[in-house]
């Protein structure tokens, strides 16, 4: 009992003995109790203990208060001794709620002492607030204090260790998310070099290379600022020999290397090598090594990714049949020239006219061997060439220097013929150019820039284009025309009136021309030579088009009610032809309407008809076999070929009013005579529009020409007006 009694912690103690500071590595203790003896004889009892090599620093509160002050203000503290009763019964009890859900202090171990038995926690408690151990103060002796001290601090080891290891893990999780965004290796390189050098506790400064396929020479991949103007350098190249024989013997060894400076580290793959260089402030644990392993492990399926992102951006930005840069490719780098220190290029769009004839008539491979044959002209002859690319499916675009671009000897060297398989061809371009200076700094809008130009020289027939600005301000007003034209066209505002024929021999009106019109919204007409090509350019025309021949086919039955046999003339442009059935949409819809085929009559251009002549001809043949006559518009202006007429259905031809309108003054009317005598052998009739004098109509009708159509007689007027003009009009035979 003897051994028992001087064991016992409130026996025989130094009141004199003071705290005694220890070193830095030692287990802080917080002990708590509102008696100062209690302290003093804790202290006593536990000097001189130690736990793996760690004594016991003390620090002491003697309220509730007080703890959670000390608490806070030293959080590496790692057991509290706290007494229950203190200021208040519950005091203790307080303290471990307010720091377990106030503070978050998760990793203090809490022992429980009381000298009042009635004041026992509830097992519930114990549980809720992780409490290690609850004691009465009358049976701690020396020995089971110590005991639950070493199972306390033991528990905080372990926690520390957990959270260590657990915040480490998400360190390298977030140090993995920190490399694995990266599709550039650049930017990739440096990221792994920054989260390594953490990782390792060192400043970042270091480098990655790598040895890629089977070429064993050693590029630099990317690095910290003092390596990166060194990006897809030979290794030998950098001006710092460390570097080099610390990396050159990793790839040599194929094992990392460590010295007292630096560590270099390796990676492998199937297809490639990469070594991390990096500089070291002080010798890494064993821990940081182990996670610096895990590190690796992402940097690898890093550097795969971004081998697999680059093929991706293969993809993405090379043409696949010539390898060039592609549009997105081309927009991409064209925005760098932005107001550059010198604005001495020329951005160059070569458009292959026919493109799409060469490859349905010789077939698509002889179209992508012409486009690789272009391709290697536009190398060969133009070696300056800053940029070439393939922006779409005949367009080429290039950066040339301006004092090389001459504009004859240029389209010279595009259109000396090409020898494809073979074939010989002859093939034609059309080319915009725009200059440095009007590069916008976007650079899908430079390249509209450039097809500004581009679409102005084809509008305009001419082989080179150049981009100006008020060309913009036209497409702008072009494209806002069209905008409006559409609106108005779904709103119903645009009008067909309608211009009579009128016969030669009887001056009887026989027929009509439908005439789109367009009103302005005040009082006047946007002329038809304006917006009928918009129409036609924005894919407009063929529902307009329709709608003007079912307005036509309204128009007939009005007619037919009148008991007036006259045909309506509606004029069809290319894109009408060109859509799928085209006959067949008219039968239709001349079946819907009920009305006879003989008095609707097509008028065509010779430009729909030398389109296609083969699809054309086959159309019209179609719609003849129906009932649907044909006429052929502004005869003679275009690039005729007499042979199609051999071939071609129609029942007769429109005279231009270009060979009348000179009548009789200063032209003798010599072509409207060919003309019309041409029309009489074929079998055909003519009619001559634009008649506004006397003097013309007299001598066409002494030519022989059957119908007349012009402001002498009548102009063209809404549906209403053309009723009115029909009831009371009455025929004057001229003399």
């Amino acid at each position: 009992m003897a051994s028992e009694q001087d064991d016992f912690l409130f026996l025989d103690h130094d009141e004199d003995t003071q705290e005694v500071e220890v070193a830095s590595a030692a287990w802080d203790i917080l002990i708590v109790d509102d008696d100062p003896e209690i302290h003093s004889v804790t202290t006593l009892a536990l000097s001189g203990v130690e736990f793996w090599g760690r004594s016991l620093f003390f620090h002491h509160a003697y309220s509730g208060a007080e703890a959670i002050e000390k608490l806070i203000h030293n959080p590496e503290i790692s057991v509290m001794l706290l007494d229950v009763v203190m200021e208040t019964d519950d005091a203790g009890l307080i303290v471990v709620k307010r720091v377990r859900e106030e503070l978050k202090n998760n990793n203090v171990r809490i022992i429980l002492r009381t000298g009042q038995p009635g004041h026992a926690p509830e097992e519930q408690v114990i549980r809720d607030y992780d409490i290690n151990d609850y004691k009465m103060k009358t049976e701690l002796t020396r020995s089971k204090l110590v005991t639950s001290m070493m199972t306390a601090v033991r528990s905080y080891r372990q926690i520390c260790e957990l959270e260590a290891q657990s915040l480490a893990l998400n360190s390298i999780l977030e140090a993995c998310k920190g490399i694995l965004g990266h599709s550039d290796i650049r930017s990739f390189s440096l990221a792994v070099v920054t989260h390594l050098a953490k990782i390792l506790g060192s400043e970042p400064n270091g480098i990655v290379s790598g040895q890629l396929g089977n070429d064993k020479r050693v590029t630099v991949l990317g690095g910290t600022t003092q390596f990166q103007e060194s990006f897809g350098e030979g290794l030998e190249q950098l001006d710092n020999g460390r570097v080099i024989m610390q990396v050159q013997n990793c790839f040599d060894s194929g094992e990392h290397q460590q010295t007292e400076h630096d560590m270099t580290v390796l990676l492998k793959g199937k297809n490639r090598s990469a070594a991390i260089y990096l500089e070291l402030d002080i010798q890494p644990t064993e821990s940081q090594l182990q996670l610096m392993e895990l590190f690796l492990a992402n940097v690898s399926v890093g550097l795969d990714n971004i081998k697999l992102f680059n093929e991706l951006r293969d993809v993405a930005y090379k043409d696949p049949l010539t390898k060039l840069p592609n549009r997105a490719c081309f927009t991409e780098q064209i925005t760098k020239y932005y107001k550059s220190k010198n604005t001495d290029l020329l951005l160059v769009l070569i458009d292959i006219a026919q493109f799409s004839d060469i490859n349905n008539g010789l077939g698509q491979e002889v179209g992508n061997q012409l486009l690789i044959a272009v391709m290697t002209r536009l190398q060969q002859e133009f070696p300056q060439a800053e940029f070439l690319a393939r922006i779409g499916a005949d367009v080429f675009a290039m950066l040339l220097p301006k004092v090389t671009f001459e504009e004859r000897m240029f389209v010279d060297s595009l259109i000396t013929p090409y020898q494809v398989n073979e074939h010989v061809l002859s093939i034609h371009f059309r080319v915009g150019v725009c200059e440095q200076d009007d590069f916008a700094c976007n650079g899908l809008d430079t390249l509209k820039l450039a097809y500004i130009a581009l679409n102005q020289a084809k509008q305009e027939n001419r082989v080179v284009g150049r981009y100006t600005p008020d060309l913009e301000e036209k497409m702008a007003w072009k494209l806002g025309l069209i905008r409006q034209l559409r609106q108005d066209f779904e709103h119903r505002k645009l009008e067909v009136w309608y211009q009579p024929q009128l016969c030669f021999k009887t001056f009887e009106v026989v027929g009509c021309e439908a005439l789109l019109r367009w009103p302005s919204g005040n009082g006047r007409y946007i002329s038809p030579g304006i917006f009928v090509p918009l129409a036609e350019n924005a894919g407009l025309i063929v529902e307009i088009g329709q709608w003007v021949l079912e307005q036509a086919c309204e128009q007939q039955k009005k007619l037919a009610a009148l008991g007036k046999e006259i045909s309506i003339a509606v004029n069809v442009s290319v894109p009408q032809f060109k859509a799928p059935n085209y006959a067949q949409s008219v039968k239709d819809t001349l079946l819907e309407y009920q009305v006879e085929p003989r008095f609707i009559e097509l008028e065509v251009t010779e430009s729909v008809v030398m389109d296609e002549v083969g699809a054309v001809v086959e159309t019209l043949r179609e719609l003849q076999e129906f009932g649907v006559e044909v006429a052929i518009d502004d005869f003679g202006t275009g690039f005729s070929s007499l042979s199609y007429l051999q071939t071609l259905p129609f029942s007769s031809l429109k005279i231009d009013r270009a060979f009348i309108k000179d009548i009789p003054h200063s032209d003798s009317g010599a072509i409207a005579e060919l003309v019309i005598s041409l029309a009489r052998h074929l079998g055909r009739k003519t009619i001559a529009e634009g008649v506004e004098t006397q003097e013309q109509s007299d001598l066409l009708r002494n030519m022989g020409c059957d119908e007349v159509q012009g402001f002498m007689y009548a102009k063209p007027m809404p549906s209403d007006e053309l009723m009115a003009f029909l009831k009371s009009y009455k025929p004057k035979i001229s003399k």
